[in-house]
């Protein structure tokens, strides 16, 4: 019979269960739309309602069941995005709505972390750059707002954990949602009673933790009777969707993985990572990898959300069907360099408040292609930077990178990213890497593989390579010309 896992995946924008089968396949799956609401107890601010969450995987796991055979089940798993939870009472009971990553009332709490530990200091300790939504910032939130919720406290669970519970009973949270809170110390991998003292918070309500595909219990019959998943179905650990999607994506140790979207999120598996000051300063943040003993250092930055506003602003006579090939067609059209037209993509600097981005180089004839090719240029040459700090980092040499997300399916695009890297681009058919990821830990929890990594290879990646042209001797004088063009604006700034 058929072997497959079932993954419970709760993103920000859709929540879907999907059956998998051991060679990739997704043999049946269903999504329902998922949004953040208004928190109850606080105007303005964004929770995530974990019963309506509840309620839409059960009924998307039910319309799951009804297309394969509910017996070839042999795991179950979570995944969602990263940094959310809450405090758990004696008996299991929210004791606070789950505060959602996309809440600003923790931006405050951010600037005033220095009375409690500097930034800097909390950067060295944990490895992960200090955003204002990290887990440190929410839980310095609810002990200032709410000290009563955690006198009541029993356990902290992260969202995927949160999840499991609901399934089946048992309260265990996992090492790569808890490398996304700022609260670990990165050398042990494990929570780190330095930071938890200087926040005044019990190291104790977290429990145990451990592993993704570690187990963690089975359906219980409730859970049962609303999924439609088989009492008794294992269920193991899962965690943050970005470690599964790097992982599914085929990635070895030293091997780069942009994830090209609206942001774009460049990842690299490494055995080795730096904390240090010049670190801290590029904006780079470094997760616990899903395998032990690796760890996910990246840069994020706005990516085709830029190309979304030229399209809007430039191209609002085009259909939505042929708007995007116009765009390249355009763009094309234009040497490189874009005819002098320069742009700074940092529109959403996460170094500070200021908003740095511009537009520079034009005239009276400037056309909007000129701009358009102008910010592929730059977000290329934004790549080129992230990969310098991350290779810099992890102490590695990239010699290609792996594109997945919608920004992958752009050739055009692709054939700039490897001129101006001047090293290879590989682009893979599986679409669906988070679920792909999350299924090689379930696999193994059940013993279907021996680990994770000898999932990959029943995988059929058919990468497409698009190797650098002639023109990479031009964009390394290009880039050098754009690179001291934002220092200029940085130190004017």
């Amino acid at each position: 019979m058929e072997k497959l896992a079932i993954i419970f995946d709760c993103g920000a924008t859709n929540v879907r269960v999907v059956a998998m089968n051991s060679f990739g396949e997704i043999k049946a799956s269903h999504s329902l739309p998922n949004s953040s609401r208004e928190d109850p107890f606080f105007k303005g601010g964004r929770i995530w309602d974990l019963d309506e969450i509840w309620g839409k995987l059960c009924t998307a796991s039910r319309e799951v069941m009804a297309l394969i055979n509910p017996a070839s089940i042999v795991a179950v798993t979570t995944t969602t995005f990263g940094v959310d939870g809450t405090w758990l009472g004696e008996k299991g009971n929210l004791l606070y709505p789950v505060i959602s990553w996309q809440c600003e009332r923790t931006i405050p709490v951010l600037k005033n972390m220095d009375k409690y530990i500097s930034p800097a200091e909390l950067y060295n300790i944990s490895g992960t750059y200090p955003y204002s939504f990290n887990t440190i910032n929410k839980l310095i939130w609810l002990k200032e707002a709410h000290p009563e919720i955690l006198d009541k406290a029993a356990h902290f669970l992260f969202m995927p954990s949160l999840l499991n519970y609901l399934l089946c009973g048992e309260k265990l949270n996992d090492l790569t949602m808890l490398g996304t809170s700022m609260l670990t110390d990165i050398k042990s991998r494990r929570l780190s009673p330095e930071i938890l003292n200087r926040i005044g918070v019990d190291e104790r309500l977290f429990g145990d933790y451990g592993k993704p595909g570690q187990r963690v219990g089975q359906v219980h019959a409730e859970a049962s009777v609303l999924t439609g998943i088989p009492e008794g179905t294992l269920v193991c650990l899962g965690g943050h969707d970005t470690q599964f999607a790097i992982f599914g994506s085929g990635a070895g140790i030293d091997q780069p993985v942009l994830s090209s979207g609206t942001w774009e999120i460049l990842m690299v598996r490494s055995d080795k990572y730096s904390t240090s000051q010049h670190q801290f300063e590029k904006g780079i943040t470094t997760e616990l990898d899903a395998v032990d003993g690796i760890y996910d250092i990246g840069l994020n930055w706005i990516g085709s959300g830029i190309i979304e506003w030229i399209k809007h602003r430039f191209y609002a006579e085009c259909s939505p069907e042929t708007c995007y090939e116009t765009m390249m067609n355009e763009a094309a059209g234009i040497a490189p360099g874009s005819n002098g037209v320069f742009i700074n993509p940092d529109f959403n600097s996460i170094q500070n408040a200021l908003i740095k981005g511009n537009i520079g180089g034009l005239t009276l004839n400037t056309s909007r292609a000129e701009i358009t090719r102008a910010a592929f240029e730059a977000l290329s040459y934004q790549l080129k930077m992230a990969l310098t700090a991350l290779e810099q980092a992890g102490n590695f040499k990239a010699q290609q990178v792996i594109c997945v997300g919608g920004g992958s399916k752009n050739s055009f695009w692709n054939q700039l990213r490897a001129d101006v890297l001047g090293i290879p681009v590989v682009t893979i058919d599986q679409k669906e890497t988070t679920v792909l990821g999350a299924s090689f830990f379930a696999f193994t929890a059940a013993g279907v593989y021996p680990d994770p990594e000898s999932g990959k290879q029943n995988i059929p990646y058919n990468q497409v390579t698009t190797f650098p042209s002639s023109e990479v001797a031009l964009y390394t004088k290009l880039y050098q010309k754009w690179q001291t063009t934002i220092q200029l604006q940085t130190k004017a700034d």
